[in-house]
């Protein structure tokens, strides 16, 4: 026993840290990346903090280790923080009159061809024909003439003419009302429409927060100089700060019902999502089931959101396996 006690201190050591970073995380939602941009930088890594210091109670907890409090109550200080993080149940109230709501970033459908799939932009609107949401939200939109699915309105604002990025919502409904908030040096924006269901006027917004810029599939995190891609962080998360403030004000103005959607580029974890989802419910957190992967990462991470009104109830939640892009899609049965 005596020649496992330095090992146990060391490993104790390596706990605490993770410790006290998960505790840090937990002052996150709360300070904007304007103040501390470096900071920020930690909701990336929550995910893992979890993790690790889920590993470590039970390990201690097997050795018989009074250790495991440690991280037994960092993780109790944080149990509603943690919530949004993994479901074990989901809810299925599907009534005939709820309105389905998808958001899915698409990756240009393939258009700079990141997958040898040349059949995956129609596998994709297949996929979306199958499905039918009532209004569709798209994050990394391109413009296609080969776009098979039909719906009567649609809402499409790319970059410019000529470059056919950008954002797009497609409605069953009437649009009665739309726009863009126009985000100053940025490739991302956010658009909004108006639709009238049931004699009630309906906003949907579609966000597409500052890109991180980071692709798994590349060694981004292997490169020489770890400050420029820190460096590429913090001026990220700092774009994401004005680019909500933006947004905030934007939505403050609008009075009816909402529904806020879109690829957020942060997690749970973060200011911007702590900001955004104010006053909100999150569709994930109250129909949702498992991790909610939206993202293909190495670990499940959740940036893609369905947000609505305390007023309105989400009847189901899905979140789609379906890999036609680096993000899943996901789909909220609501209704009022």
């Amino acid at each position: 026993m005596k020649k496992n006690k330095p090992f146990d201190r060391f490993l104790f050591l390596i706990n605490s840290l993770l410790a006290t970073a998960l505790l840090l995380a937990y002052l996150l939602p709360y300070i904007s990346p304007k103040t501390i941009p470096a900071f920020a930088i930690l909701s990336l890594t929550v995910p893992t903090l979890i993790a690790l210091n889920v590993f470590f109670s039970v390990f201690w907890l097997l050795k018989l280790k009074k250790y495991f409090l440690l991280s037994a109550i960092v993780l109790a200080l944080g149990v509603g923080y943690i919530s949004s993080f993994y479901k074990f149940s989901e809810k299925k109230q599907i009534l005939n009159n709820d309105l389905k709501v998808m958001s899915y970033n698409v990756r240009m459908f393939n258009y700079y061809k990141w997958s040898k799939d040349i059949g995956l932009a129609q596998k994709t609107f297949d996929f979306i024909s199958e499905e039918a949401p009532d209004i569709l939200a798209f994050q990394e939109f391109y413009d296609s003439e080969k776009i098979s699915f039909k719906y009567p309105y649609k809402y499409i604002k790319t970059k410019s003419r000529a470059n056919k990025f950008g954002l797009a919502i497609y409605s069953k409904y009437k649009i009665i009302n739309k726009g863009s908030l126009n985000f100053k040096n940025s490739a991302n924006n956010a658009i909004f429409i108006d639709i009238i269901k049931e004699n009630d006027t309906l906003r949907i917004y579609n966000l597409h927060l500052e890109s991180l810029k980071i692709n798994p599939n590349k060694e981004h995190f292997g490169e020489k100089s770890s400050e420029k891609l820190l460096g590429r962080l913090k001026n990220t998360f700092q774009k994401q700060a004005q680019q909500t403030e933006q947004f905030l004000a934007h939505e403050k103005q609008w009075k009816g019902k909402k529904i806020v959607c879109g690829d957020f580029n942060n997690t749970t974890f973060s200011w911007v999502y702590h900001k955004i989802s104010k006053d909100k419910n999150d569709a994930f957190v109250e129909a949702g089931k498992g991790f909610g992967k939206t993202f293909d990462y190495v670990f499940p991470v959740r940036i893609d959101f369905i947000l609505t009104d305390t007023s309105i109830n989400t009847s189901n939640f899905k979140t789609y396996t379906t890999k036609f892009s680096d993000h899943y899609p996901i789909l909220a049965r609501i209704n009022w």
